[in-house]
């Protein structure tokens, strides 16, 4: 005997059923809805808490402190961090001062609580205003992994840019510097790191605010130069940290605008960079006659430490378009046997290289 169903007139088995089920039938209850709108303020009030207190630690004066946005609160804890990781409380503090000024001893013991108590974080050389003012430029801190540790508080007469300030662009050496040159300055801190005591030297425009961009048409050239220096023993990467010297460079003119003709020489040469040509006025600035550089490689009269940045623009020269150009400042050894700095611009013409140079010092 064949049963219907009753629903949808089809022949069924034994228990069976077309018929929705229960469980189809009946909709789910619907979840309460939970809001957690007050959770996230819960979170934002208990961080901007956090960040407050450690802004109250930071030995810098209130009036700063007042203009402290939560970015710069926590660039400043962290090159703090730093600092006292590679100079720990309480040792060393005759060679190293506060990078941000002075703090009460209670503020200093309760952002640095395994310190004894009186003892300043060491965060930098012990060197005051004075003695500051005098360095032909400003002194600069970096740990192994490039991180800033230390700047000196005359960097705004170089960059224009305050402490507080150079950290909002970062809290590492390429951020302050052309990106350019980025490359470069990588490996000329490896080998430095490789061989602790080594003073390596590299040239390379930093940020600077925009007041100093308006005066002067552009960012600053600055010439580093340090090595890097195992601050404990036994030496180690947490250890180690690159203590460099940046003294700006003559700033140079800008793009299209025209330097002085008591300022530049000019030359041409081969794709091979060997000198075919060379203004007389290159006697003024390096020594040599015309006649003693024609046919020489200008490769011959550059520093080591700048070969490879040479080598490199004059690929991208070489190799590009007709019009191919670039920049590059680089050391050349003049005919007395001392080094001097040049910005040399190249550019590509047909069958030759031809090349302005600047002399910066």
């Amino acid at each position: 005997m064949t049963i219907f169903c009753s629903h949808c007139h089809r022949p069924l088995q034994a228990e069976m059923t077309c018929l929705p089920t229960r469980a189809k039938q009946a909709r789910s209850a619907p979840r309460p809805f939970r809001s957690t709108k007050s959770a996230s303020k819960a979170r934002r009030d208990q961080i901007n808490a956090e960040l407050q207190a450690l802004r109250s630690l930071l030995p810098i004066s209130a009036q700063e402190k007042e203009r402290l946005s939560y970015l710069h609160t926590m660039a400043l804890v962290c090159l703090r961090l730093r600092g006292a990781q590679l100079f720990p409380p309480g040792t060393l503090s005759t060679a190293v001062p506060h990078t941000l000024g002075a703090a009460p001893a209670s503020s200093k013991t309760a952002l640095y609580p395994h310190s004894p108590a009186g003892l300043a974080p060491p965060a930098g050389p012990a060197l005051g205003t004075e003695l500051l003012s005098l360095l032909p430029g400003f002194l600069l801190v970096l740990s192994a992994d490039s991180k800033l540790v230390y700047i000196s508080e005359n960097v705004a007469q170089v960059l224009g840019f305050s402490v507080v300030e150079l950290l909002a662009q970062g809290d590492t050496v390429f951020d302050i510097l052309d990106g350019q040159v980025g490359e470069d300055v990588h490996k000329k801190l490896l080998l430095a790191q490789e061989e602790p005591g080594r003073e390596v030297t590299f040239v390379s425009e930093m940020r600077t605010s925009k007041a100093f961009r308006l005066q002067h048409g552009g960012n600053r050239v600055v010439a580093v130069c340090g090595r890097f220096v195992a601050l404990h023993w036994p030496p180690s990467p947490s250890t180690t940290a690159f203590l460099a010297l940046c003294t700006p460079i003559v700033q140079s003119p800008t793009d299209g605008e025209a330097a002085s003709q008591d300022d530049v020489f000019q030359s041409m040469h081969l794709l091979d960079m060997t000198f075919i040509d060379v203004t007389e006025s290159v006697a003024y600035h390096l020594g040599y006659h015309r006649e003693e550089l024609v046919g020489q490689s200008w490769y011959s009269l550059l520093h080591p430490e700048d070969a490879y940045l040479a080598a490199a623009h004059h690929r991208a020269v070489a190799l590009g378009a007709g019009t191919g150009t670039g920049t590059a400042v680089l050391r050349v050894l003049r005919k007395d046997r001392a080094w001097t700095w040049l910005r040399v611009w190249a550019r590509r013409d047909s069958g030759c290289i031809t090349c302005t140079c600047r002399c910066l010092r």
